[in-house]
């Protein structure tokens, strides 16, 4: 089944990231963990930069499936899976080299819903008036700093900056609430 094939050379992707970074993915070894020949992964993906494309595609679209009901639950939710998932975290938005129509249609739209609820915010007078997009931008970038200080040790609770990511978050939309 090639649908079958391909999701297990995603996941057998997916497990290696995780465990070793992108320089730990090779096609051959995707392959093999997969249980398909050592061909097979070419069959699917023309080379290493179109399968970890297609990889954070699928977590893009995997990420839109759990939205959250609020912006404050989005945004935290960005930063549980930026500090659980590390590696595929930096691969999603780290520097492309390829061009993949299905990691740029995962992008925009993973984009749009986030503009949509910043959106829903500002219409429920929880964020104030102005270009949704740039506010989206603001809040991504707070949430992604955040999350990458605490990952290095630089922000927590009870020491580097006096907060965890999910405080600073709180303490963002109670000064942008209007």
């Amino acid at each position: 089944m090639v649908t079958g094939t391909r999701e297990a050379l995603l996941d057998a992707a997916a497990r290696l990231l995780a465990g070793g970074g992108v320089e730990a993915v090779t096609l051959r070894e995707v392959g093999r963990q997969a249980g398909v020949s050592h061909n097979a992964p070419y069959k699917h993906f023309p080379s290493k930069e179109a399968l970890l494309a297609a990889l954070a595609a699928r977590e893009l679209e995997r990420r839109a499936d759990r939205a959250a009901e609020s912006l404050a639950d989005t945004l935290r939710g960005y930063i549980r899976w930026a500090l659980d998932s590390p590696a595929l975290f930096r691969l999603i938005f780290g520097p492309w080299t390829v061009d993949s129509p299905e990691l740029h249609h995962a992008a925009t739209a993973a984009q749009a819903r986030f503009v949509d609820t910043v959106l829903a915010a500002q219409q429920a007078d929880l964020l104030p008036a102005g270009d949704p997009v740039r506010l989206a931008s603001l809040l991504r970038a707070l949430a992604h700093g955040a999350a990458d200080l605490a990952a290095a040790g630089h922000l927590s609770a009870g020491g580097k900056g006096n907060a965890d990511p999910e405080d600073l978050v709180d303490d963002l939309l109670a000064y942008l609430r209007p």
